[in-house]
């Protein structure tokens, strides 16, 4: 999805696919505490690299590789999801499965859904058109556009202090626009749009999903979500991408690593989800948060580090305030 991106910095990652509430397990008998440290060091571990690894991929397939088919990306991205989220819920039992109650819930799902694809789909093309790092840049806005859509839509007012935070995130990445050397339009407003799709999938979730009752945890929000987006993403793909199953057959039989490719970065992009809801159900939310804004810091550098992409010493420096922002506001 990104998940042509994995969970950005923001209040918003708290819910929702690709977020979770959070539920402490029953106190360990003492003996068992650095086993516990180092199942809770490898969980962490692995989301690391599960955000980072699919983020990567994404971008290595649709741009340096040349696989030029976001929407059919990300409907594999979906279909590996609907298919572990069942794996994981029906058979292995991971979390309860929670049923749909009513056809006026299943329609709100939809709706998540339906704004959930976009902002995948948005993100996945602006990874072909920009850098790691610029894209990581953009995303880290994720809390402005929250907070705006926020009061637009619930009339909900933040501190001023915390409008205020929203200030340096907003600037680092004006900077970081006018200095980026691998700036590209298209690519730069598809990245907006699913930098603010995000956001509104989360302010639309807390208002459409407000009913304890209709509640969802992430694992089970996805469960329902991923098998809506496939049905979405499917016209989308053959209207908008004709031909992409038999020209990715065609490159399979040049290169038989394509299919390993997709492969493993569908099913990282199920694990970006799991992880974020075991490290938040064995941590907390704002541990998450945390990791969150760290991860774009780590993306920006290994991604620098194996595309080679020419990065300025300004458009770093607009990067770094950013992230400053997204910590205050944090």
């Amino acid at each position: 999805m990104s998940m042509g991106r994995g969970v950005l910095p923001g209040k918003e990652s708290r819910s929702g696919p690709v977020s979770s509430h959070h539920t402490h397990g029953l106190p360990q008998p003492v003996g068992s505490k650095p086993s516990g440290k180092l199942f809770t060091l490898g969980l962490i571990g692995s989301w690391y690299f599960s955000n980072i690894g699919v983020l990567l991929l994404n971008k290595y397939l649709l741009s340096n590789y040349g696989f030029k088919f976001p929407i059919f990306l990300t409907m594999c991205h979906m279909t590996a999801c609907a298919l572990f989220s069942y794996i994981a819920i029906a058979w292995m039992k991971l979390v309860p499965m929670q049923g749909i109650r009513s056809r006026v819930q299943f329609m709100k799902i939809a709706a998540l859904s339906f704004v959930f694809c976009g902002s995948v789909v948005s993100g996945n093309i602006s990874l072909r058109f920009l850098p790691v790092s610029f894209n990581q840049a953009v995303g880290a806005t994720t809390p402005f556009f929250t907070a705006v859509l926020a009061y637009v839509m619930t009339l909900k007012k933040e501190a001023w202090v915390t409008y205020a935070t929203l200030v340096p995130v907003v600037s680092g990445v004006i900077i970081a626009s006018g200095w980026e050397p691998s700036f590209h339009l298209y690519g730069f407003i598809m990245c907006v749009s699913a930098t603010a799709a995000r956001a509104f999938k989360s302010v639309l979730q807390g208002i459409l999903l407000s009913s304890e009752v209709e509640k969802l945890n992430s694992m089970n929000l996805l469960l329902y979500m991923a098998p809506i987006a496939v049905v979405v993403l499917l016209p989308m793909t053959l209207f908008m991408e004709p031909n992409v199953l038999g020209i990715t057959i065609a490159l399979a039989r040049q290169d038989k690593r394509i299919i390993l490719y997709l492969l493993i970065n569908s099913a990282t992009a199920y694990f970006v989800n799991l992880t974020n809801f075991l490290v938040t159900k064995h941590t907390s939310a704002l541990t998450l948060q945390v990791l969150g804004n760290a991860k774009g810091a780590v993306a920006v550098v290994v991604s620098v580090l194996l595309f080679k992409n020419p990065v300025s010493i300004i458009g770093m420096l607009g990067y770094v305030l950013t992230i400053f922002g997204v910590i205050l506001y944090s």
